[in-house]
């Protein structure tokens, strides 16, 4: 008798505690929930909202005679950079190579009313128009033209150049009224496996955004021009191709961290294999007279 009242228990039991049972206004509401709920943004995303406003498309106009182009305010001993620029002096395979003024999309005979273009990118670092990019997207440009996010294209003049880390500070004749200066990062706790993000001007298409890691901290290769060696890079894979160059890495929070200097490339394709190179922004403060982070 009480085993059977144990069971006739147990069975009352699980009768009232069953799941309800589903309707199809449940099911309705609850696609309706998933539809209305707006997922999380990535921390590519992100910090590439953060960095896009700054982020400029470089022009360097060349002309037959590759004449330099507006000599720095204040050039390094007095003198400004060295003309000419040799177009045999190219890496040899395997080494380094710079992704950005070989991006090359005007007249390669030299037509007067068509120079040639080098196509490289380059950031916005204090809100006078001060802008950061490499050296070999500059060199030897007799015209520098620089397109800013909301459109404006402005001629700018070189401030400063150090070859030897392959950076060059330029600054816009003309600037947009939102002009948004980027903020940097120094790289003391940077490491490896850290999200960077790349933006850019590839091919001269963009700004395109690409997402990777830190790859490698204080990486070393010799220069484009083969002549010095640029130390203390960070490695990263996040795509770069030829008009990179320049441009900013930044942090998942959109700080800029490096500029994106060269691509190692072991064939003469010049694609992206997945070892790209930046120089360290305390390097590229540096060129800027900002004081050391």
């Amino acid at each position: 008798m009480a085993l059977a009242l144990a069971l006739g228990g147990a069975l009352l039991w699980q009768q009232d505690h069953r799941p309800p049972r589903l309707t199809q206004k449940d099911i309705d509401r609850a696609v309706l929930h998933t539809l209305n709920t707006q997922p999380l943004p990535s921390a590519a995303r992100k910090a590439a909202d953060k960095i896009m406003p700054s982020v400029v498309r470089v022009v360097g106009q060349l002309d037959l005679e590759d004449r330099p182009a507006t000599p720095p305010d204040k050039p390094e001993n007095g003198k400004a950079p060295a003309a000419g620029k040799d177009k045999s002096a190219r890496p040899a395979p395997g080494k380094a190579r710079p992704p950005a003024d070989d991006a090359d999309d005007g007249d390669e005979d030299g037509d007067p009313e068509h120079p040639r273009r080098g196509v490289g990118s380059g950031v916005v670092i204090v809100e006078n128009g001060l802008i950061l990019t490499n050296f070999h997207v500059i060199h030897g440009a007799r015209r520098i033209l620089v397109t800013f996010a909301n459109g404006l294209e402005s001629e700018a003049r070189v401030v400063n150049v150090q070859p030897e880390q392959d950076l060059a500070v330029i600054r816009a004749l003309k600037l947009p009224d939102d002009l948004e200066p980027a903020t940097l990062r120094g790289t003391g706790d940077l490491a490896a496996g850290d999200t960077v993000v790349a933006v850019g001007f590839p091919f001269g298409i963009g700004p395109s955004v690409s997402s990777g890691v830190v790859s490698g901290l204080d990486r070393e290769f010799r220069s484009p021009e083969g002549r010095n060696t640029l130390s203390r890079l960070i490695q990263f894979d996040a795509a770069a191709n030829p008009g990179n160059s320049g441009g900013p890495l930044v942090n998942s929070e959109g700080e800029v961290v490096g500029i994106v200097t060269a691509i190692l490339n072991p064939t003469a394709a010049r694609t992206f294999i997945g070892i790209g190179f930046a120089v360290p922004i305390e390097s590229a403060a540096g060129a800027v007279g900002m004081p050391p982070f």
